[in-house]
């Protein structure tokens, strides 16, 4: 290491790096927007019963593929009855839904399994397979307020929306990244103000809705399954007013959370308790009883 003419030691000292025009900064925005754009367009398809537009971008096969191997792995780690009053009950159930549901089944090869668990809970995975939690029998009371629990989580599966929120995740990514590039002159502090306040923007605006909307959607879904299945769908909006008990005090704010809140949810069963009511009527005759 030497010094220069004027006693400075070279190398000492660091030149400041050119500052980025804010045309140059545009760039990887306008290839982020164009790509963006052509994912969407080009990854288009109906969900079934609604008729919205969703994004997806795996085929079923590689969903359902996903889906088993997931569920094998909740298995694997779990307390699974192998038979009893309930493991039947969660069953017939289950194939009520499904064949209530078959003019919408991509294929899945159904299969309901009873977990040992306090959790007040249930999923279905792509592929029909299914779990129904302990926890959540008494809460459920009748075999329709379970139904309705099992036909929402049905309904996920059938509308894709995991492969859904895989999806919008991949764009919020590239997005991220694109906005990385942008910023990646500026100074420390700048660059996690911005990137913070497009991170919560990202949760916020878009995951969080995202996730909202799903929820509705397979509520609205699921009590159709349950009306076809001629099971009583008045029972929806008591199911979540003792949903509403167990967790008292324990739900965030709706804004804050991946599901409508319980009044939300109320609300929005009696909005389509009419459609849901004739659907039953039509398919199971004016006599019939819920189960």
């Amino acid at each position: 290491m030497g010094f220069g003419p004027f006693g400075r030691q070279r190398g000492m000292g660091r030149q400041p790096r050119a500052r980025m025009s804010w045309k140059m900064r545009l760039i990887p925005l306008v290839l982020f927007a164009l790509y963006g754009l052509y994912f969407y367009v080009s990854n288009q398809e109906i969900v079934p019963l609604t008729g919205r537009s969703q994004l997806v971008d795996i085929t079923h096969e590689q969903e359902m593929t996903l889906g088993y191997q997931s569920y094998q792995e909740i298995l694997s780690q779990s307390q699974v009855i192998p038979d009893g009053a309930i493991v039947d009950l969660v069953r017939n159930i289950g194939r009520r839904l499904a064949n209530a549901a078959a003019d919408v089944d991509p294929g899945f090869e159904w299969e309901f399994n009873v977990i040992e668990s306090q959790q007040a809970n249930a999923f279905a995975l792509p592929g029909g397979k299914t779990a129904v939690y302990t926890g959540l029998i008494p809460v459920a009371e009748t075999h329709s307020g379970l139904a309705v629990v099992m036909g929402h989580e049905i309904a996920h599966a059938i509308a894709r929306h995991g492969a859904e929120r895989m999806a919008h995740q991949k764009l919020v990514q590239m997005g991220t990244l694109a906005a990385t590039v942008a910023v990646g002159d500026m100074d420390y502090d700048t660059q996690r103000m911005v990137m913070g306040a497009l991170g919560v923007g990202a949760q916020y605006g878009v995951l969080l809705p995202f996730s909202r909307d799903h929820e509705s959607e397979a509520d609205y879904m699921g009590l159709l399954f349950v009306a076809r299945a001629c099971f009583d769908p008045t029972e929806a909006p008591r199911l979540w007013e003792r949903m509403g008990e167990v967790s008292k005090g324990n739900q965030p704010a709706e804004f804050m959370s991946t599901h409508p809140s319980h009044e939300t949810r109320i609300q929005q069963f009696q909005e389509w308790m009419p459609e849901a009511l004739a659907l039953r009527e039509k398919h199971c005759g004016k006599s019939s009883r819920s189960s």
